[in-house]
């Protein structure tokens, strides 16, 4: 899968930095194109010339090689790459990422990636269990990077723990697999739904729910870049969406919802349910705002039409419907009787009883449920529950 492949290596001040070797020989061999950026720091470990020559690519270090005002375009970088990698990564490396400080070419031209980007970190075993250290692994991971752990081993140090940089061999696995999927989903049509439903009372007034739409937005991005073409019918949030390959529908109201799902689900190859679809909305919508009027307001509510369930009657052989439970209390046996009722293939639970998990979060627990069992996932960011929703999703389509 790295035939052709475009690869920014970068390369910081580390003892593993002779490890880069190995791994631009390796991405040679499967047939990629490498491009080296070396911090200055990193050139006290390993030479350009011995870098050059192996990737046949003059190292790119500094912002400014002459004074005739040629200089390196971190943006160019940014746009050629099919994917970055920062094997070794030290500390200061990742502090510097994680916080947008951008003194050297490496840093601005990862600011400047539109490619994914993988981290490798490298670091004695104290350096890597430091808490400013995981929280700035933390945040490179809330902005989509892939951190490839490191290994536990003999260190530099002369100490034996975690933060040995992994094997290159490994790392072009990983690498390998990531391109695999990137296509997985090709020339599928995924249904995707988003965030919460408001349900007017008046001009100014709704009733709706805690949704921001993160898990709905982060499964639409996930299946995008894995080759999928998404229809995402979205409620009321503010999160934008940026891949080409997603086509997106606004919608306010469960009736509004209902309508554009089921006008896309017959050509849709799977879908997935993850908008808080509002059970009720008002009975009656009032032409004017409701004024405050005696000591108590009485609503009269309506039930919505239960999208899943009609989707799942609708539901074709070959078509794949995945389904979210948000529960507070028996949750499994709930979420038992959503996937039995409601036609699905698997459903995504989650309790508003584990920390961290539900609306709003940046992170999700969740447990996938089916036919054969149970299998539940620790705390994980929503980017990487999507991916763990997308790789079960793409298992049943095939």
């Amino acid at each position: 899968m790295l035939q052709g492949k475009k690869i920014v290596l970068g390369i910081t001040g580390s003892i593993a930095a002779y490890k880069a070797c190995y791994l631009i020989r390796g991405l040679i061999k499967q047939g990629a194109e490498v491009q080296v950026v070396i911090t200055p720091a990193g050139k006290e470990f390993i030479t350009p010339l011995t870098l050059s020559t192996l990737t046949g690519k003059p190292v790119v270090s500094e912002f400014f090689d002459r004074r005739d005002g040629s200089w390196h375009s971190h943006v160019q970088l940014g746009l050629w790459a099919d994917a970055m990698i920062i094997a070794p990564a030290t500390a200061s490396t990742i502090g510097k990422m994680a916080n947008g400080i951008a003194d050297n070419m490496l840093i601005t031209t990862y600011l400047s990636m539109k490619a994914p980007v993988f981290v490798a970190p490298a670091m004695d075993l104290d350096m890597y269990a430091h808490p400013s250290t995981q929280k700035n692994l933390d945040t490179l991971r809330s902005y989509g990077n892939h951190i490839i752990e490191p290994a536990t081993g003999f260190l530099a140090s002369k100490l034996e723990g975690k933060g040995r940089m992994e094997e290159p061999e490994n790392i072009i696995k990983v690498l390998d697999r990531f391109f695999e999927e990137t296509t997985d989903l090709k020339g599928r049509k995924i249904l995707i739904t988003a965030g919460p439903t408001y349900e007017k009372l008046d001009p100014v007034r709704f009733i709706g729910n805690y949704s921001s739409g993160k898990m709905g937005i982060a499964l639409a991005e996930e299946c995008a870049l894995r080759g999928a073409q998404v229809e995402l019918v979205c409620g009321p949030v503010s999160i934008p969406t940026t891949h080409p390959g997603i086509h997106r529908t606004d919608v306010e109201s469960a009736a509004q919802m209902y309508q554009a799902t089921t006008t896309l689900f017959p050509e849709a190859d799977a879908a997935i349910l993850c908008a808080a679809v509002a059970d009720f909305t008002p009975a009656a919508v009032a032409d004017n705002k409701i004024k405050r009027e005696g000591n108590r307001l009485t609503l009269e509510l309506e039930p919505t039409r239960d999208i899943a369930r009609e989707l799942g009657q609708m539901k074709k052989p070959g078509q794949v419907m995945v389904g979210f439970a948000l529960e507070t209390n028996d949750e499994k046996s709930h979420a038992k009787e959503k996937l039995q009722k409601k036609n699905l293939d698997f459903i995504v639970l989650n309790s508003l009883q584990d920390e961290g998990a539900g609306f709003r979060h940046n992170t999700n627990k969740v447990t996938f449920i089916d036919k054969e069992g149970e299998t539940p996932f620790p705390l994980k960011s929503k980017k990487e529950v999507a991916r763990d929703i997308v790789n079960k999703l793409v298992t049943i389509i095939r």
